[in-house]
């Protein structure tokens, strides 16, 4: 076979580029295209020999391009043959009227650029001439992008209009163009020489990977999809606003395309807050004078970074701004994407291109003029055009449609407008305070969003409205635990005598008293009567480690503690009055059951609760009543809480979040059911399968879930009327099985800090909607204001993240004993005219949709939500670090299996030899010269041996909370940093799926159910193995993960297992064991139980039988 022989140029750096673009060759979306309106006394069969000549003339309009078998990159070859157009005079549009002529000719310009090229057969320069009128017509050339751009098609245009004249006249025309061929391998020989070395560097030094880490809210700029499909959008600029910009261009000695580009990259500073921005800018190639009129692919988008910082004036944005376009202009030839170090870029997916359309060409009495232009010679995501018009500015948006929405970039294209005037009237302004919100956009955002204005008993605290709640039902139920139960007018009397007593003990207004009781009719007493009595509850959760009870006794300096005896001997006691309520009842029985007075106010505390705090402590968060009362006013009625039966109470008072189920039946008569501590969710699963018609169930959407695996879906429907589902993010597939089998069951999210009174925004679910995803938040309760704002507290548009603000009633007033964090974190309300209005900085990044509800996106900082309990993550790094064998930590929160949130701690011990040493030390000495306090941070003392998860884990259990002690720990010689030397989050890996280091010997599993129950723990813990005397909580497990465990296990074994049972059981061994005997068959005493109980019978019939002879 006769091999193929192709005589070809290599291509040029630039065509190149386009070609690995393109991949498949495919021109379709990287053309070149422009209208060209001729006016005068055309001759049209000069007008098609001229362009035959222009063709000719230039071998880049005849060049078509080849691969040979096994070359990925392709010749350019020139064809032989002289002309190579593809020429059509289209339909006379005489009879139209000029409007309706624009939109033809839109029509018809739009269908050229969707015209496909045969790069391998020509023809490549198409020429389409549409008459409007009686010496005038419409011109449309176009080319394939790898043939021409921008400077092409003006270049191609001047000489169509030269080589016209020469044939009207008769002439030819006489210097030879150059060539592109010859130009391209210029080009090539320039990348390839060794002088380059020193402006490769200059670009290589650029930080290319803030490309990958730059997120425009309105898209994914680096999605897999290969396809590009580029759409456009356009709008004009007031001739009057060009001209005052031309002015501005004068005067600050700048020019325009550097005046736009400016305000283009401080849009995308504003909308994306990061401060290094890099934006391909296209530069025309043609630096040199005999490129000035040459035709082909010369243009290329250079880098050019902005630095942005807020407090910087727009006018010396421009100045550094044209330093940098000028420095880029120098080093542009040898720019390449091929020679960066940068295998995961391939293009700039933010563009910038200015082009002027203003040059006409006037020859032999016809005029040339270009009046509309198409280029598209690179990939992007999202482009701006800016056109010099005659007397004003056209800005095009072109952007990917396979990534961006049309209605996303008619918001950015708005936002750029705003900004684009604000610079041009304000241009030395700080560049934070320029508008990029239109004044109805703005008001749309603050004020119509945030129209929550409602009633509510503003003169009342929650414990006054519960009383009027006593005068109108006193024999209902309101209150039940197990088989105890109070009516409302006992549980005021008793909680009356607490009151009493407690006011002769010196609670009065914002004094604080501590609650630590576990649950039970007591608890509920207890709270009320500490409100009643004007003094404010500290709610303390038993289970917490005696350090943090202590710290928060201390940090409160409470004067009095309501607790139970068996919970006094771990309390300290030091300055704190203790009050047993089951031991010292027959004191606080003697007083009186009237409502006790007391001078409290809407103003005054009710509630403190402690959250973890960044500083490795936690903080105390103050409640004024007229926030609990707004918000439980509001939930009362937004939940229909009457309509139910009231609600169960399964999470500690110490969560916020308790306080809906707590309360709102009590201020409507309705039921509160005060569920067993046991397991926390199983005994909330057994109240729902035993009752039906709850008011509403308040759960993390990780309970949600775990409830859903309890139910079938039969009997889920009609348990409760509402699931008000709050503490963390909330994702369709947590309540999907809600959503299936109880449709009739409103699905909730509520959220809200515990800065803000449990919640203050809310999003209803609507039915069959919401099936993949994130839940929106939702918009504000009754009473409240919800901003979204950027570090300067400017508003962010629709669809662009920002920082959470919260304002209005519920606000907290701060933080006790912290005046530095309340000043930080509780700042001046600047939307608001009230006197001494704040704003609470969440620290939650959201963002508006178009419907105005708010979606959560995560956190500025390093606190997370975990199984609906705030986590500060410095907190618990601070608690790692005092362990004495720890050098230094980080903790993060990992989701590396979606809907599995954890912690993990990267922790990096202290050499073994540095402990060695030390220990050989201090061995001989009695009494070291260094005590252990003095040595503490600098050199531990203690753990010789190599440091163990078991051993962090009973370090932490000591001072965390349960849910604070990360599940999992990773041992790393160093600590990973950044550039700039802080710790590179980014980079630390995911937890191995390797059993942790414990203290039991691994034994493996050998029977068929130790097998079983193992591979659950394994799929559930993430584990490779597991022996069977390792403990599922050490091994990382926690309580919402036993669940899921009891779920696998009733699947897989078709056995009655109760969650009780696991808890009790906590590893395998003692697991198996308890199942194995649980099957054995046991002797039956039923049937002795019947007969004794017919005995008993009728025994009792004999009796009553001669009781009523005796009475005849």
């Amino acid at each position: 076979m006769q091999k193929e022989i192709i005589e070809g140029f290599q291509l040029s750096p630039q065509q190149k580029h386009l070609w690995l673009l393109q991949k498949s060759g495919s021109s379709l979306k990287y053309s070149t295209q422009c209208a060209v309106r001729i006016e005068g006394n055309l001759d049209l069969k000069a007008l098609k020999i001229a362009l035959e000549q222009v063709v000719s003339r230039h071998e880049i309009l005849h060049t078509t391009f080849h691969c040979l078998p096994g070359m990925s990159i392709p010749l350019q070859v020139v064809a032989q043959r002289n002309s190579d157009l593809s020429w059509e005079i289209k339909q006379h549009l005489n009879n139209l009227t000029v409007e309706e002529q624009e939109v033809e000719l839109n029509q018809l310009f739009h269908d050229a650029i969707q015209q496909p090229f045969d790069l391998k057969k020509g023809p490549l320069l198409r020429a389409s001439l549409v008459p409007l009128a009686p010496h005038q017509y419409e011109l449309l050339l176009g080319l394939p992008a790898m043939n021409g751009d921008a400077g092409t098609l003006k270049n191609l245009v001047r000489e169509l209009s030269y080589s016209y004249a020469a044939c009207v006249l008769d002439e030819k025309l006489e210097h030879e163009p150059l060539q592109y061929a010859d130009i391209a391998q210029w080009l090539n020989e320039l990348l390839e020489s060794e002088n380059q070395e020193a402006s490769q560097n200059y670009w290589r030094q650029i930080p290319f990977s803030s490309l990958l880490t730059l997120k425009l809210p309105l898209a994914h700029l680096f999605s897999e999809t290969s396809d590009f499909e580029p759409h456009s959008l356009s709008w004009i600029l007031h001739p009057e606003l060009t001209k005052k910009l031309e002015i501005l261009a004068q005067k600050y000695e700048t020019s325009i395309s550097t005046f736009c580009l400016a305000c283009w990259q401080i849009l995308l500073w504003r909308v994306t807050e990061q401060p290094d921005l890099i934006v391909g800018v296209a530069f025309d190639g043609r630096n040199y004078k005999e490129l000035e009129e040459a035709l082909g692919l010369l243009t290329k988008y250079l880098p050019i970074i902005g630095h942005f910082e807020g407090h910087e004036s727009f006018n010396k944005v421009l100045a550094r701004l044209d330093e940098s376009i000028q420095e880029a202009s120098e080093w542009q030839e040898s720019f390449t994407w091929e020679k960066l170090d940068s295998s995961n870029l391939s293009f700039f997916p933010i563009c910038f291109e200015f082009e002027n359309l203003s040059s006409k060409f006037h020859v032999e009495g016809v005029y040339f003029t270009i009046n509309k232009q198409y280029t598209c010679p690179e990939r992007f995501k999202i482009k701006l055009c800016c056109t010099r018009l005659d007397d004003s500015i056209k800005a095009t948006f072109y952007y990917d449609a396979n990534i961006v929405s049309a209605e996303s970039i008619q918001r950015l294209s708005e936002q750029f407008q705003t900004v684009l005037v604000s610079a041009i009237n304000q241009p030395e302004a700080a560049i934070a305070h320029l508008e990029i919100l239109s004044p109805q956009e703005r008001q749309r955002l603050l004020v119509e969003f945030n129209q929550t204005t409602a009633p509510y008993p503003y003169e009342q605290c929650i414990h006054q409205l519960f009383e009027e709640q006593v005068e109108q039902t006193p024999d209902n139920i309101a209150l039940v635990y197990e088989n105890q139960q109070l009516t409302y007018a006992e549980l005021n009397a008793q909680a009356n005598k607490i009151a009493r007593y407690l006011q002769g003990l010196g609670v009065k207004p914002e004094v604080l008293v501590g609650v630590c009781i576990t649950r039970s009719l007591s608890m509920l007493v207890g709270l009320l009567g500490i409100l009643k009595a004007g003094g404010a509850y500290v709610p303390l959760d038993p289970s917490l480690p005696t350090q943090r009870l202590a710290f928060v006794i201390n940090d409160t300096q409470m004067p009095v503690l309501l607790t139970q005896k068996h919970l006094a001997a771990r309390l300290p006691t030091e300055g704190t009055k203790i009050v047993c309520l089951d031991a010292d009842w027959e004191s606080i029985v003697l007083h009186d059951t009237q409502n006790p007075t007391s001078p409290v106010t809407p103003e005054n505390l009710a509630y403190v609760i402690y959250t973890s705090g960044s500083t490795g402590k936690p903080k105390g968060t103050l409640i004024p009543h007229r926030g609990l009362v707004n918000y439980l006013s509001w939930c009362t009625q937004a939940y229909a809480v009457e309509q139910g039966k009231g609600s169960p109470v399964h999470s500690s008072i110490a969560f916020d979040m308790t306080i809906t189920g707590l309360f709102s039946p009590l201020l409507v008569g309705r039921t509160v059911e005060l569920l067993p501590e046991t397991v926390g969710v199983e005994s909330l699963c057994r109240s729902l399968h035993e009752n039906c018609n709850y008011s509403l169930v308040k759960l993390t959407p990780a309970q949600l879930t775990l409830l859903g695996q309890q139910f079938s879906a039969q009997e889920a429907a009609g348990r409760t009327q509402a699931l008000i589902i709050g503490g963390e993010n909330l994702l369709a597939e947590h309540i999907a099985f809600w959503q299936n089998a109880a449709p009739d069951t409103a699905l909730i999210n509520e959220y809200g800090p515990t800065e803000t009174v449990v919640g203050c925004c809310v999003y209803q679910v609507p039915k069959g909607q919401h099936h993949s995803g994130v839940i929106p938040i939702g918009r504000p309760i009754a009473n409240t204001q919800l901003y979204v704002l950027d570090r300067y507290l400017q508003p962010m548009p629709v669809g662009v993240p920002g920082e959470l603000y919260i304002g209005g009633l519920g606000l907290a007033r701060g933080y006790l004993n912290r005046p530095d964090l309340t000043a930080d974190k509780f700042i001046p309300d600047p939307f608001s005219n009230q006197p001494g209005a704040r704003l609470y900085r969440t620290g939650d990044l959201a963002y508006h949709r178009p419907d105005g509800n708010l979606e959560l996106i995560g956190r500025i900082d390093h606190q997370v939500k975990l199984r609906g309990f705030r986590v500060e993550l410095g907190e618990v790094e601070a608690a790692v670090s005092e362990h004495p064998a720890v050098r230094e930590a980080v903790v993060l929160a990992r989701e590396d299996r979606p809907g599995d949130q954890r912690l993990v701690a990267y922790v990096v011990p202290y050499p073994r030899q540095t402990l060695d040493l030390l220990h050989e030390y201090l061995e001989p000495h009695p009494n070291p010269p260094l005590t252990k306090e003095e040595l503490k941070g600098v050199i531990p003392i203690q753990a010789r041996s190599l440091l163990t998860t078991n051993e962090l884990k009973a370090f932490l259990k000591a001072k965390l909370p349960e849910y604070m002690v990360p599940d999992a720990f990773v041992m790393l010689d160093a600590l990973p940093l950044t550039l700039h030397g802080k710790v590179d989050r980014r980079s630390l890996r995911a937890p191995e799926s390797d059993r942790p280091e414990l203290d039991v010997a691994y034994i493996m599993p050998k029977t068929e159910l130790e097998q079983t129950i193992a591979a659950i723990w394994q799929d559930v813990l993430h584990l490779e193995t597991v022996g069977i005397h390792d403990n599922f909580f050490d091994l990382g497990g926690h309580s919402l993960l036993m669940l899921q465990v009891h779920c696998q296990l009733q699947e897989r074994l078709k056995q009655n297992l109760t969650a009780i049972e696991l808890f009790e059981h906590p590893t395998i061994a003692r697991l198996a064991k308890h199942l194995s005997q649980e099957n054995i068959e046991q002797p039956s005493f039923d049937p002795i139980r019947d007969r004794v109980k017919k005995q008993k019978e009728a025994l009792n019939r004999k009796k009553q039988l001669l009781k009523e002879g005796g009475k005849n």
